[in-house]
């Protein structure tokens, strides 16, 4: 399932894109497509199947997520960003 994945901040800055889609039914398996395609990304901001400590995701504009088990639907989208960013 195609989820649209949105960076800002440093993840942006390590992605080198601003938007992508990924897919997974849960945020660790989004998190492993994105990592397989933009190692940068991955080194800088997750760690293993998780966000590293100070990022979040940010899940349909409505919640945020760091729980990597958080169950993903079709169309949803996630802006991936730095915890402080905007502060």
């Amino acid at each position: 399932m195609s989820i649209e994945v949105e960076f800002f901040g440093i993840p942006r800055s390590r992605a080198g894109v601003a938007k992508t889609s990924a897919t997974g039914a849960r945020l660790s398996e989004v998190l492993d497509d994105l990592a397989g395609r933009y190692p940068r990304l991955a080194e800088a901001c997750f760690e293993g199947h998780r966000l590293r400590a100070g990022y979040v995701a940010n899940l349909n504009g409505e919640r945020f997520v760091t729980d990597p088990a958080t169950p993903l639907e079709a169309g949803d989208s996630l802006l991936i960003l730095s915890a402080d960013a905007g502060g």
